[in-house]
């Protein structure tokens, strides 16, 4: 699906993935009804079978986003092909369980645990005995000694993105014996885990040079089911044929093409047969799922068409030639018989291409899942009205999240509940919902917190022609020049402010029934002219700290210092981001409700991260992180309070809403630090209920995860929280079936041929 995220792990060596999946995210046995964890809302859709229902050999053609830059995933231009590239020929001392929990990888490692804390933490690692590298030698201490020297920080000639961890240990050297790996920390490290996944071989951590370098386009020496044939940037795509030194099960498939496929071109390769497996929209698995609706048994047609209509029948040619024929008879004009005649034989080939489009279609399926990661709206809390915990609190309370989750996700068939964490997702062992911490939706109190910050409703706004601007727009002219031309117009000057002056009626899907909620709501509160005067102010332009919002004041524009608070909301213009700019359109909705207008950009999706989030160029924005297995580390950066640079800049990290504070570094630290899991989680949820009550981001959905396979590949599709295993990839053997999940509680019908916009692929 096309998406607008970034990845912690990844953005730190990267950037934002923009219409490409999740960047790669690295064991409870089970939850009870007190567990906050709860479970996953949504199983994995691979269909699953057992080796011994699949066949022996094969080519898997996968569409990917693009072909990587950089087969070295710590680098800084490494991305999602990368990442898969990696699971697939590369060892991983541990991979990721159904709940997003870090497992043991047994082909890799017997066992790894820490033997002493005190002076020092130490992990023994016990490598299997057969790990072995493709060009025969062993895997061993020299290999994970040179990831650590090289990601440790120490070194500025290694081109790194980043070395959380690594930075953490003092030494690395050989244990009892060859097969074992004792590594000494300076500092404890509670996601020890996380390290050394992937595992690179010395000789590409060896040298600067080779680091840098040599693992770009190629990987020599591998240890995975699968080998890195060839980086081939012509015909954009990586070729994987199997390892013949792999010693665990070996692997189904005999190769894996890696192509770099337009999510908007990805249909039609999959008409033309070639494709076996692609990420898809909600329109193109619509049409998949059109494909596979009961068929007439003469024509092999869908009974019905798109939108419920009859499908398309052959028109014969007979027919045009009665028409000629009566045309003539009757003394009627031949030519526009003829023009007739021809517009049913366009309409007679479009139904006959249509019928050949729809039999290509009918032998795949949607596999469908949530991915582990979430969408976020996220609150620049640098400068303007936003600097301002109240102000992005009553934001936050405006924002029915219940509602944004069901316009994106029940019209796919998916479990509708808003994420409840910053750290992680339902189903890992640190989730808990700390959104108490900020309250519920309320119009009322959020509008109580818009006056105690002195926005008044229905304040007095100079004239634009005064030379002043909304208060939060004054960003505009720093962003793209294009941006003029991509704004909601109501107006000679081009721009569409919702929310000032009543222009608008409602510019979402479901806006006016949202409004109608926010009535009925406050359906007991009475109009009030809501004029007040501060000490020295002017009638209407300040509220007295503590007043109460007027009533029943929710259309009215609200003001401060003469200038309407007005947020400028960027969003990627992209055709894989129709979902966003749908729960744009909600989110406008709620604000106006509250008497806060946004005015929305869009900004080309190649510019919309590096221009504008990384650069806090915006006011409100929708993008997502990944839910990480090592949130303690993961996290930090993305919630980590701001601190100036030696050049008087602010280093924000990763956390692009520039809103931190002292309590959550702190309580990162804590977390990081200790080895009991149980007072970690508890740590981390405490720092997740801070940063709710900071308001920085505000946490909506859990992302849909749409792919379509072909019917007889298993162990594909939709991952969920697990790690693919890829020797466990391929086609069935005739007559066996793959195992596929119930539909998920909560959900609705599957995705259909009437399903909303708000299913669009963009969230």
């Amino acid at each position: 699906m096309s998406h607008v995220g970034v990845g912690p792990r990844a953005v730190m060596r990267s950037v934002a993935f923009l219409t490409a999946g999740v960047l790669a995210v690295p064991a409870l046995a089970g939850c009870t009804s007190e567990d906050p964890s709860g479970k996953p809302l949504a199983e994995q859709d691979v269909a699953a079978a057992a080796r011994a229902r699949i066949a022996d050999g094969g080519t898997l053609r996968w569409a990917v986003d693009s072909v990587p830059d950089t087969l070295n995933a710590f680098q800084s231009d490494a991305d999602a092909t990368t990442t898969r590239v990696a699971q697939a020929v590369l060892p991983s001392m541990y991979r990721m369980d159904e709940t997003g929990s870090p497992v043991r990888n047994p082909d890799y490692l017997e066992s790894a645990e820490v033997v002493d804390t005190e002076p020092k933490q130490v992990v023994v690692y016990k490598l299997n005995q057969q790990a072995v590298w493709s060009d025969g030698r062993e895997i061993g201490a020299a290999d994970f000694a040179a990831q650590w020297r090289a990601l440790s920080g120490k070194d500025s000639a290694y081109w790194t993105a980043r070395n959380a961890g690594y930075d953490r240990i003092q030494k690395i050297e050989r244990g009892a014996n060859d097969l074992e790996v004792k590594v000494t920390f300076s500092r404890p490290y509670a996601d020890w885990k996380a390290l050394f996944s992937p595992l690179y071989p010395k000789d590409v951590m060896g040298t600067p040079d080779a680091f840098n370098d040599g693992a770009r386009r190629s990987l020599k020496v591998t240890a995975g089911p699968f080998a890195v044939k060839k980086v081939d940037t012509k015909s954009d795509q990586v070729v994987l044929t199997g390892n013949p030194r792999w010693w665990g099960e070996p692997a189904k498939l005999d190769k894996i093409v890696l192509r770099a496929v337009p999510r908007d071109e990805r249909v039609s390769e999959l008409v033309a047969g070639e494709l076996d497996l692609a990420e898809i929209d909600p329109e193109t698995a619509d049409e998949v799922t059109l494909a596979g609706a009961p068929r007439d048994p003469a024509t092999g047609t869908p009974l019905m068409g798109p939108e419920g209509s009859p499908a398309p029948g052959p028109q014969g040619r007979s027919a045009a030639e009665a028409l000629r024929s009566w045309a003539v008879a009757n003394g009627s004009d031949e030519d526009a018989a003829e023009e007739e005649i021809l517009a049913r034989e366009e309409r007679r080939e479009a139904a006959a291409k249509e019928r050949r489009r729809q039999k290509a279609l009918s032998g795949f399926e949607v596999r469908k899942s949530l991915e582990p990661a979430y969408t976020q709206l996220a609150l620049n809390g640098s400068d303007g009205p936003l600097a301002d915990e109240r102000v992005r609190r009553a934001v936050a309370r405006a924002l029915d999240r219940e509602k944004l989750a069901e316009a994106v996700l029940k019209p796919l068939g998916l479990p509708a509940e808003p994420v409840g964490s910053h750290l992680a997702l339902s189903g890992q062992p640190a989730y808990a919902d700390g959104s108490g911490a900020l309250g519920q939706q309320n119009a009322k109190e959020a509008r109580a917190l818009l006056a105690d910050a002195g926005w008044v409703s229905g304040g007095p706004v100079k004239k634009a022609d005064e030379g002043e601007k909304a208060a939060g727009a004054e960003k505009d002219e720093k962003g793209d020049k294009g941006d003029k031309d991509e704004k909601k117009s109501d107006g000679d000057d081009g721009t569409y402010i919702v929310g000032e002056d009543n222009k608008n009626g409602g510019s979402g899907d479901g806006g006016n029934d949202d409004a109608k909620d926010g009535a009925d709501r406050e359906s007991g509160e009475k109009l009030s002219s809501g004029k007040n005067t501060a000490q020295g102010g002017a009638p209407g332009a300040y509220a007295p700290k503590g007043t109460a919002a007027p009533a029943g004041s929710a259309a009215a524009p609200l003001a401060k210092d003469g200038k309407a608070l007005t947020l400028r909301f960027v969003l990627p213009s992209g055709p894989g981001s129709e979902a966003l700019r749908t729960v744009a359109d909600r989110i406008t909705d709620m604000l106006k409700e509250i008497g806060i207008g946004t005015e929305i950009t869009k900004v080309p999706d190649e510019s919309y991260f590096k221009d504008h989030i990384a650069a806090g160029e915006y006011d409100l924005a929708l993008y997502s992180w990944p839910a990480s297995a090592f949130p303690a580390t993961d996290a930090r950066p993305i919630y980590a309070k701001p601190v100036p640079a030696a050049d008087g800049s602010l280093n924000v990290a990763q956390n692009y809403t520039r809103v931190g504070t002292d309590q959550v570094d702190q309580l990162f630290d804590r977390a990081m630090t200790t080895l009991d899991q149980k007072e970690a989680r508890d740590l981390l949820r405490k720092a997740d209920s801070r940063i709710w009550a900071a308001a920085g981001s505000i946490p909506l959905y859990q992302r849909p995860q749409l792919t379509v396979a072909r019917e007889n590949l298993a162990n594909a599709g939709a991952f969920g929280f697990e790690t693919p295993v890829y020797e466990d990839m391929g086609y069935l053997k005739k007559g066996a079936q793959g195992s596929r999940p119930s539909a998920p509680a909560g959900s609705s019908a599957p995705p259909s041929a009437s399903s909303s916009p708000s299913s669009s692929s963009g969230s």
